[in-house]
């Protein structure tokens, strides 16, 4: 992120985190945010640590402990592999909700993808 860079109140981003459309002020934090260094590692604790949280009250159910970690498990494991499963169609639906390009979501795979394949075709004899 740039110097220049501004960045939204304590207020705006727990409201961004619920899901919220910033000010178009801030686009180039929210470029930043969703395509990022570490923006699917922030997708996954955003969505994961809240509800985790609450699934910790299956904790408390009477009984043994194994009962209720049980009953945690049967929610967060679909959880988290949905979860990890939608990261780039909610990346998109958040960049199309700034305003920004959804093709943005996933520039940096098409790079890699783009040099992988350069790397491939020069082994192979293709260049």
């Amino acid at each position: 992120m740039s110097a220049g860079t501004r960045s939204p109140n304590p207020l705006q981003r727990i409201g961004y985190i619920c899901g919220r459309t910033l000010p178009a002020e801030y686009r180039d934090w929210v470029l930043n945010d969703l395509t990022g260094p570490g923006a699917t590692r922030r997708y996954l604790v955003r969505m994961l640590v809240p509800t985790a949280l609450i699934l910790l009250l299956f904790l408390l159910v009477p009984g043994p402990l194994w009962i209720g970690a049980s009953m945690m498990a049967l929610l967060l494991i679909p959880l988290v592999f949905f979860t990890v499963a939608l990261t780039y169609v909610f990346r998109r639906n958040r960049l199309v909700k700034h305003g920004l390009d959804p093709e943005l979501a996933v520039a940096d795979v098409r790079r890699r993808a783009a040099v992988e394949r350069a790397a491939y075709e020069q082994r192979h004899g293709r260049a």
